[in-house]
């Protein structure tokens, strides 16, 4: 095998070739940081947390493959996933992860000690996640600490505190979480069944729709609420009417419950998100 098709298939075990997910973890860190940092944040702490969440989200994704090997060979979307494959060795994907989390601790170095203190239960979030889905009822809501644990970081390393705001900001990515991730479970909803996995739209059942629409609802109301404690101008609530606009939207895909639909309303999350920042960040200015 060459050097360029190790290193493709090395994309393909971080998902490097689909950013969403990288996305979906910026985003909420983005929100922690500009708030942490009053809407002026010292560029090279933008640049460790953006890095640092690239880093750690393709770790996350080298470890849930190492996870679900044995799953993955049952689903035709992920039965040629490089480790279920063969193409890639399991002790190969951890390497790879391991080697990830270690240069997103090389970013945090320079930062103060709590920091450093909280990365701990951040790496041992985003190991442990794809394990969860044998056990947890809703897996989503696990996903949802391991992806927001970069706001309270974000605090830490900017004010040397983790304030009440935070763990706000913290659980409302949790609710948003939730009803995103179940979007994406609607799609692999047969699969799951058939292969024992756990998952929200198993777990919420013919209800899977409404609960995805309170979440989003949850998610927004403690951003208000969060904004509120932030003392957010009226700008940071058109972007959170826009972040609802956008929910709205998603029940309209969701509704019926295609695949397909339920697919485009989760990789659309980016926009919901991208909202939420825009609306902090236009807050400040």
């Amino acid at each position: 095998m060459t050097l360029s098709e190790r290193l493709s298939l090395y994309a393909q075990l971080t998902r490097l070739n689909r950013p969403i997910g990288t996305l979906l973890l910026l985003w909420p860190t983005l929100w922690g940081v500009w708030i942490a940092g009053a809407g002026r944040p010292a560029w090279f702490i933008v640049l460790i947390f953006a890095m640092g969440t690239l880093l750690m989200r393709s770790a996350g994704c080298a470890v849930n493959d190492y996870a679900d090997r044995d799953f993955d060979k049952h689903v035709k979307r992920t039965r040629e996933r490089p480790v279920t494959s063969g193409r890639i060795a399991p002790a190969e994907a951890l390497l790879v992860a391991a080697v990830l989390a270690l240069l997103a601790l090389c970013l945090i170095l320079p930062l103060n000690r709590l920091t450093l203190l909280l990365s701990v239960p951040a790496v041992f979030l985003a190991a442990s996640y794809p394990f969860t889905k044998r056990f947890l009822a809703i897996p989503q809501a696990y996903l949802g600490i391991a992806f927001g644990f970069g706001i309270p970081m974000a605090f830490a390393a900017v004010q040397n505190t983790v304030p009440a705001v935070a763990w706000l900001l913290l659980a409302a990515n949790i609710l948003w979480c939730i009803a995103y991730d179940t979007e994406y479970a609607m799609v692999d909803r047969d699969d799951d069944i058939a292969l024992g996995i756990h998952s929200s739209a198993l777990f919420f059942g013919r209800r899977d729709v409404a609960a995805v629409m309170g979440c989003y609802a949850g998610a927004i109301g403690l951003l208000a609420w969060a904004g509120h404690m932030a003392h957010l101008s009226w700008i940071f609530y058109a972007g959170l009417a826009a972040a609802a606009g956008i929910a709205l939207y998603h029940y309209t895909l969701i509704r019926d419950r295609q695949r397909e639909r339920c697919f485009k309303a989760f990789l659309h999350n980016n926009w919901f998100g991208a909202a939420v920042f825009a609306g902090i960040a236009a807050s400040y200015l």
